[in-house]
Order: C-alpha cells, then structure tokens, then sequence
C-alpha cells in the first residue's frame, strides 16, 4: 500500500521567519518584533526585519518548489498586516496573500494557510494578549477576514500552529515572545488559544465551510531514561505537558487530570479562567489534524523542576545540530498511539525537518544528513500508511533556511540554503533527494513501495 496516489508532498514556511518586509504596506509590529529588540533574546541581535525578503521574492520561491515538484505549499498570514491595528483591517496585507495564491494556481499547487503562527500583533500583546480572553474574539475577527477574502483559493486552513510553544514555551519557559516565566499565564494562555481553535472552526463552518480545517501539534514524544519508576513518572509528565494537554483538549473535550492536579498543586492554579462550555467549543470537530514531529525526548526525575522531569543529560540517539533526539521507529508509534487513543480523522505531517550545519563547498551544499533523515521519515510515513494509519500528506520544514526564533539564522532547516547577505538561493543536495522521491511516487501510481534507485 504505502502512499496513495491522493497523497500530499508539499513543504512549509510561517509568515515572520521567512517574509521580512515587515514595515510595508501597513503591516505593523508583531511581538516577534518586540522580542528581537530586547537585548540577549534572539542570539546575536538578529530580527525579522529582512529575514528571506520572501515578501518581494515569493513569485521565485513559489517556481522553485514547483521545481521541487511540490503538490502544495503550507505558508501563515501575519495577523499584523491583515489588522494593524485593533478593528483597522488593511487590504494591502491581504493583497500579498492572494498574490501569493494565484502563483500557486499558477503551478497548480493547494495551499495550506495556517492562521496563527505565533506573531501576535504588538498592539494585541498590550491588551494582554492571550491571557486576555478578549483575545478569542480579535482573533475570530481576524479569521473572518481571511476566510472571506482567501478561501476560493485555500484548501486547508490551520488555525493554530503548535499552541504548545505559543502558550508554555512563551509563558512558562519564556524562551518565545513575549517571554514570560509563569506556569499559570502559560496555562491560561493555552486556554484561550485552544478556544480561539474551537471557535475560528465554528465560524469557519458559518462562514463558509466549503474547505477543509484543522489545527496543528507538535508533538515530541517523551521516554524515561531509565526503567526507573522516577524517569518513568517524569517522562508521564512529559508527555501530558506537551502531547496531552493540548491532545486530549481537541478530541475529548477535557485536559489530563494528572496535570491538572499537578498544575494546581505545584502553582496552586485554581482554573477559574475556564467558563461553561467552553471545553465543549474547543472540541469542535474539526476535518484533520496536523502533526509536526522533528525528535523524541528522554527525561529523567528531577524534584527541583515544577514538572518534576528534566532533559536527561546522556543520550545514545543521533543527533541534529539543535541537540534533539532523532527518533524514525517512535514516529511511526506516535502516530499508532494518536490512532488508538484520540482520533480516525486524516492526519497530516504538516512538519518534520532537521537543522544541520551546513556549509557551501564550490557552490554546493553536501547536507547529506539532512537528505537521510528526510528518506527515513518519509519510508516511515509509508510503514504507518501500511499500518492503517491514514496518513494523507508530509510537508518538510523547512523549503528556506529561515529565521529560526530565539536561534536567530544560526540554525538552517531548508532544503534551499539562502545566503542572508545577497539573498542568493541555492538548492541543497536534500532537495534533490526529496525532488527524486516526489517524481519516483508518483510515477509509481500509487505502488510506492517500489525500491528506490
């Protein structure tokens, strides 16, 4: 069986680590912006200011990911252009979009829109942000637009991407904008986001409908290091702060007991932020799910930590250059457990990628780590789909090297290496290699299982 012939091979960007243009035509800041402008926040100073100048350049990245033989193109909006200010929409932003959309119909390429990719508008971050539950309807405003404006061309809409990060890494690790260091603004924050979820779903429907829409996970599967019943409790802590909070939110209209006693009994969180029916509105049925996997954690017991579990310190795995864990045979398990345990809806890999460092030799890029890595998840999509598992498309993160948050441009994730000086693009031996596995599926017709030259 393998992949079928419907099967999506696509790649993905987000809006603020590849656009740049970030004072034009209107659109204002973002607290990306914010953030890069305080001191010791993004490694070396870096901004988005530039980043890829894909706002000026994306009719020439658009040919080279139908070069790439790409079927389609996941990309994010910057609510800051489409409402600069509060109640202010900006047409001008929203023309960069469809411009966007008529060169992939152009290619005859789908796009996948994700709605929220973590550049909350500047002017949303001063009203209190996500913790500010108002923040649920600025946010159903801005999606109206867009569904108005862009659907004919859209295919799949993702409202939110990974609002793990958005929530506990911003608030709670305080590694992301807007950085703060507070478990409950984190869970109250994760809240809203997944309210704002369920209910840009719902009006999606009353809107329109006509498409397809989801919400995308990031899920980082978490392992005991030991067989220890310490490593084995953290590593349960583990998993429900990443995976399950937001899991069993989506699909079973409820958060994990275990954390929530945990939560409460660590931070004394009283939970009074969550009103009737609101689990309920979170758990709107959506028509997919996106998951972006990258790597596996294995955690060991630590008291001293809230979470009582940490990163443990030694690890046998093969490693990228941002330190994770590559895990292929616990990829396809995640996927098996999300089956069995959560949900029959399509899912779709909406990212998997690796960062390297690469380096230019004669003009080329020799990132053969890169290239095996992408080979291996994507024989490991074919295993699942042998398994049952539905899995309906991948997206490779990322088509550029691109603004990588708090890492700033020193971590390169792309299939084209830019060079951020002369904005020169150069494919990488890794898109060749996904270039050749594109053709060979689908010359295979549905049989992909065929062995690879």
């Amino acid at each position: 069986m393998g992949i079928a012939k419907d099967f999506i091979f696509g790649t993905a960007t987000s809006s603020f680590q590849i656009e740049g243009g970030s004072k034009e035509d209107g659109r204002s800041p973002s607290i990306w912006d914010d953030f890069c402008q305080i001191p010791g926040r993004v490694l070396n100073g870096h901004t988005g200011e530039t980043a890829c100048d894909h706002y000026h350049r994306y009719k020439e990245d658009i040919a080279r990911m139908h070069e790439l033989g790409a079927d389609s193109y996941r990309f994010s909006i910057s609510w800051s252009r489409i409402f600069p200010q509060q109640g202010i929409y900006n047409p001008k932003g929203m023309e960069f979009y469809k411009g966007i959309l008529n060169e992939l119909k152009r290619y005859h390429m789908t796009a996948m829109v994700t709605l929220y990719h973590w550049d909350l508008p500047s002017w949303a971050q001063r009203r209190g942000g996500w913790l500010n539950r108002e923040s649920v309807n600025w946010f159903l405003e801005y999606c109206k637009k867009c569904f108005e404006e862009l659907d004919n061309d859209v295919e799949f809409w993702i409202t939110h991407n990974e609002p793990f990060c958005a929530s506990f890494v911003s608030y709670f690790e305080g590694r992301h904008a807007p950085g703060h260091k507070h478990l409950e603004e984190a869970v109250k924050a994760a809240h809203h986001i997944l309210l704002s979820h369920g209910r840009a779903v719902q009006l999606y429907r009353k809107c329109s409908g006509k498409k397809q829409i989801g919400i995308a996970l990031n899920m980082t599967p978490a392992y005991p290091a030991t067989d220890s019943f310490a490593d084995q409790l953290a590593a349960n802590n583990r998993n429900g702060y990443i995976c399950r909070w937001f899991l069993d939110a989506v699909f079973k209209g409820r958060y994990p007991k275990d954390m929530v006693n945990l939560y409460a009994g660590q931070c004394k969180i009283d939970f009074s932020f969550i009103e009737d029916g609101d689990l309920g509105q979170i758990a709107e049925p959506c028509d997919f799910l996106g998951i972006n996997y990258y790597f596996i954690d294995l955690i060991e017991y630590d008291l001293t930590n809230i979470l009582l579990s940490r990163k443990a310190y030694y690890s046998t795995y093969k490693q990228t250059d941002m330190g994770w864990d590559i895990g292929v045979e616990e990829f396809i398990q995640l996927i098996t457990w999300i089956r069995k345990e959560y949900t029959t809806l399509p899912v779709y890999i909406t990212e998997n990628g690796s960062a390297w460092d690469d380096t230019v030799d004669h003009g080329e890029i020799h990132d053969i780590d890169r290239a095996e890595y992408l080979i291996k998840h994507l024989e490991a999509v074919e295993q699942m789909n042998d398994l049952g598992l539905l899995v309906k498309g991948y997206y490779y993160w990322s088509f550029l090297d691109n603004f990588e948050w708090a890492w700033g441009y020193s971590k390169r994730f792309g299939l084209v290496y830019v060079n951020y000086e002369t904005q020169e693009r150069k494919n990488k031996d890794s898109f060749y290699t996904y270039q050749k596995y594109i053709s060979q599926a689908k010359q295979s017709k549905g049989n992909f299982n065929q062995e690879r030259e």
